[in-house]
């Protein structure tokens, strides 16, 4: 039957990304941790990494289990925490670093939640693009940040965890020709006037996604608000790719906007937490952690 040793040593070889390592951060032996891995395999039945000689990475399955490995022990650790002690007794001051689209999609959540839980735990926000937001990371300036995960550079200096993989979605106004396709293709999209976002490194996914097609899109506006480019859409002046998360089927005029799935693009946007590695993380950070934890992301 599965264990929490094993949900824990799993975790650590998935963070570590090496048996060896894995081995010394939870004080085991490389044999025992190798065999303990082997075992939580055979009992879910899936592979969770491939092996190669760098050393261990999460499959697929590896990856939405990892997820779940990390809301079992939030759950746990809540359970104990309530049993133990009154989250009223916890104080101190936790700095948070955020990235405008992430902010508005996710961070009131995260706050209430952890506000609710720790009521005299003083938050910091700071908001930036993710490049300087890695920077006050590894600095030790910012406690943790909450960003998109996918384009993270510092991956030495910095731990990662995904909260939520958002799908694209193409973005249509009302009685557009390509709602009546069966399905719809990236080399559909390139034939169409494009709007696209330019906040948060949208950019810089979107080159990603049309540079992997193949193809070069028919770009007509940019623009930093994500509002624009759903009245933009709405207003028929374009079609946009826009993550899932961000979907809402009506602009801020009260026009439809129209959402379908591309059958060729299967490129997420990562949402997550970032904090320094290498060094102790702090009480406060390890509680934000568990709280954010306990509630499944995605749409």
């Amino acid at each position: 039957m599965m264990s929490l040793r094993q949900i824990r040593y799993f975790i650590a070889v998935a963070e570590t990304g090496s048996i060896s390592a894995a081995a010394q951060a939870v004080f085991i032996s490389q044999s025992t941790l190798t065999l303990a891995v082997q075992k939580l395999e055979e009992e879910i039945g899936v592979s969770l990494f491939s092996r190669h000689a760098k050393g261990m990475t999460l499959t697929h399955q590896g990856h939405q289990f990892l997820r779940q490995s990390h809301l079992i022990l939030a759950t746990v650790e809540n359970a104990k925490r309530s049993l133990q002690q009154s989250t009223e007794q916890v104080g101190g001051h936790l700095i948070i670093g955020v990235t405008s689209l992430v902010a508005g999609y996710y961070l009131a959540d995260l706050l209430t939640r952890f506000q609710r839980a720790f009521p005299n735990v003083g938050i910091s926000v700071m908001e930036d693009e993710r490049p300087y937001i890695e920077h006050l990371l590894v600095s030790g300036e910012v406690d943790v940040g909450v960003l998109i995960v996918s384009n993270l550079e510092d991956r030495q200096a910095l731990q990662c965890e995904v909260l939520t993989q958002s799908p694209f979605r193409l973005w249509l106004p009302p009685r557009h020709p390509l709602l009546a396709c069966d399905s719809l293709h990236m080399a559909d999209v390139a034939k169409e006037p494009l709007i696209q976002l330019c906040i948060d490194e949208m950019e810089i996914n979107a080159r990603r996604m049309w540079s992997s097609a193949q193809l070069q899109p028919l770009v007509t506006l940019r623009t930093a608000s994500t509002e624009a480019v759903r009245s933009l859409v709405a207003a028929g002046l374009g079609v946009a790719i826009q993550p899932d998360m961000t979907y809402r089927p009506w602009s801020l005029e009260g026009d439809i906007v129209e959402g379908r799935p591309l059958a060729d693009l299967t490129q997420t946007l990562d949402v997550g937490l970032a904090w320094r590695r290498g060094s102790a993380r702090s009480e406060l950070v390890d509680l934000f952690l568990e709280v954010v934890r306990e509630k499944p992301y995605g749409r």
